[in-house]
């Protein structure tokens, strides 16, 4: 909720506050074309990073790498760009830090830090019945024209199954150079 109440009511009032000054101090009509400017200025440095993005993306895919990297950038970059186009100064300033690129790759390296670390603290589960069905109802109590059934007989309490796997499969590149 603290989220939602930031975006949809204290920046909005946050914007205006700042676009008024702004205007008592250097006029109207030179307030609106200054968010017009920052607006076109966005807009070309967003096709310009963008595009840079794209290829350095379509490099990595090429050499057979996941361009994670680059799938954070862009969506830094969409970001940037969103705030570039909403009018106002202080959204105009958050949007060019994300457009340029010392910024934007601090924006990924932070956000990337963060996704590891939740990765690495939640461990992968698998849960096999007992659980919710798409309906709030436990799935493995299913209510049909026959009655009441559970899968397999099972306890509660002997529906989840802990393991850690480890990827064997090949690549094509390991079966290339095998070859």
């Amino acid at each position: 909720m603290p989220v939602f109440l930031f975006l949809f009511i204290i920046m909005p009032i946050a914007e205006m506050a700042v676009l008024i000054k702004v205007g008592g101090i250097i006029g109207v009509l030179n307030t609106i074309g200054l968010v017009l400017l920052t607006a076109v200025a966005g807009a070309w440095l967003l096709r310009q990073q963008g595009l840079a993005t794209l290829l350095k993306a379509n490099q990595r895919l090429n050499s057979g790498e996941l361009p994670a990297k680059e799938v954070a950038e862009g969506l830094v970059l969409a970001v940037g760009g969103a705030l570039l186009l909403t009018p106002g100064f202080i959204t105009d300033t958050v949007g060019f830090l994300c457009l340029l690129p010392g910024t934007r790759h601090w924006f990924v390296a932070q956000a990337m830090k963060r996704m590891m670390m939740a990765g690495q603290t939640s461990g992968f589960h698998f849960r096999a019945g007992g659980g919710q069905g798409p309906f709030g109802q436990p799935s493995g109590d299913r209510e049909n024209p026959f009655g009441r059934q559970r899968p397999f007989d099972r306890d509660a309490n002997d529906d989840i199954i802990e393991g850690e796997y480890q990827d064997e499969t090949e690549s094509d590149r390991d079966r290339i150079e095998k070859k």
